[in-house]
């Protein structure tokens, strides 16, 4: 590994300020990068051109168009943009967080021979799934797109063993395996206490609550669902949700159509609002899946709170013993409710710290530049700053 600070260019797609898991990730390795004496350069779409430097490092956005019914997601599609603004940076190694419309860019690296790394954010073969695409045809056009990403890129960053097994499955030899993190100081035990929880719940009540954007592919309506059939069963639960998104309309008209207690925060800008509805719930439900870390359920962990997650995602070896895995169903997951709230509260919340004091973003920072083949305590260079527009 090199010991002379490297200049790591960063692309991501569908990132909006509102967005979650993605943009956290980015936020905390970025820091991470820089603090190792690294120069990370993070290039975003956005409405309008901006070149600012923020505390996980430069931050550059391009304008990019809106993806229609995405709820604000953007997109670079000015590929000569894009390269132009490479060019002018001329990255030592590139990382890039988005394996359809972005995968061009391992091709350009390869041309200039600096080092890429594609990160696998979640898994194709689910999407495709999910969007509808019987199981043979999504398996092998995932295949195809995911033969082309390992071909493009120098390495495939996988978050964790499920996400890397649809790379595996073909023959892929450069798949690294770089958990996320999570921050342990914010997200505490701490965070909530009865003076936040009765800002969602009466004492009687079961109080559960749902992080996450509400599109198609994070399936929030299984939470609905799961709530429905606990109070069926005489359960007096009530849900809070946290997130915007395509489906928000929808779900508040089915809750108000069945009369299902759900309060909806829409997108929590201030994390210490959001930190303290996970520290006082009394489950977090996570029902997408297609998560391959799902970095919300282990929020939820750090702060205490046991996470019920979908068994068909990458969340159950996340939560371990922590939280429940359950079918893709409502019953399902009311069933995995009952059996979490059947255990002493003190213990269930201890075990779910405990199982988030192993995934630090220190490690997650030095696995990811493991991956760069770059130096933890690097030497800062001194690099020209670029402006190009």
């Amino acid at each position: 590994m090199t010991g002379e600070g490297l200049r790591i260019v960063r692309l991501a797609n569908f990132v909006t300020p509102v967005s979650g898991g993605l943009r956290t990730a980015l936020r905390h390795l970025g820091a991470g990068y820089l603090a190792a004496g690294h120069e990370p350069v993070l290039i975003v779409p956005g409405p309008a051109y901006r070149d600012e430097l923020t505390d996980q490092g430069r931050v550059i956005t391009l304008p990019g168009p809106v993806v229609p019914g995405s709820g604000g997601y953007r997109v670079l599609v000015d590929r000569r943009a894009v390269a132009r603004q490479l060019a002018a940076l001329r990255p030592d190694r590139l990382e890039v967080s988005d394996r359809t419309t972005l995968r061009w860019t391992g091709a350009w690296a390869r041309r200039r021979r600096v080092p890429a790394v594609m990160v696998s954010h979640e898994s194709a073969d689910g999407v495709l799934r999910m969007w509808g695409l019987p199981e043979p045809v999504a398996r092998g056009a995932a295949d195809r797109l995911n033969s082309r990403t390992a071909h493009a890129f120098s390495r495939v960053v996988c978050t964790t063993r499920w996400a890397a097994a649809e790379f595996e499955r073909i023959g892929a030899r450069n798949v690294v395996h770089a958990p996320l993190g999570v921050d342990l100081t914010a997200c505490r035990p701490s965070a909530g206490g009865e003076h936040v929880r009765c800002h969602y719940a009466w004492p009687e009540q079961v109080l559960l609550a749902m992080c996450v954007r509400l599109s198609v592919e994070k399936r929030p309506g299984r939470a609905l669902d799961a709530l429905a059939a606990l109070r069926a069963r005489g359960t007096h639960a009530v849900l809070t949700i946290a997130g915007d998104g395509p489906l928000r309309g929808q779900l508040e008209q089915r809750a108000h159509r069945e009369g299902l207690p759900v309060r909806f925060l829409g997108h929590v800008a201030r994390k210490e609002v959001l930190y303290g509805l996970m520290a006082s719930a009394d489950v977090v439900l996570a029902p997408g899946p297609v998560e391959t870390f799902g970095l919300a359920a282990l929020e939820a962990l750090a702060c205490g709170t046991p996470v019920v997650v979908s068994e068909s995602s990458a969340l159950p070896s996340v939560v371990g013993d922590a939280g429940r895995a359950a079918r893709d169903d409502g019953a399902a997951f009311a069933d995995a409710v009952d059996e979490l709230l059947a255990v002493p509260e003190a213990r269930r919340r201890a075990a779910a710290r405990a199982r988030a004091e192993r995934f630090g973003w220190p490690a997650a920072v030095a696995a990811f530049l493991a991956a760069h083949e770059a130096a933890h305590g690097a030497v800062p260079g001194r690099r020209e700053r670029e402006d190009v527009r």
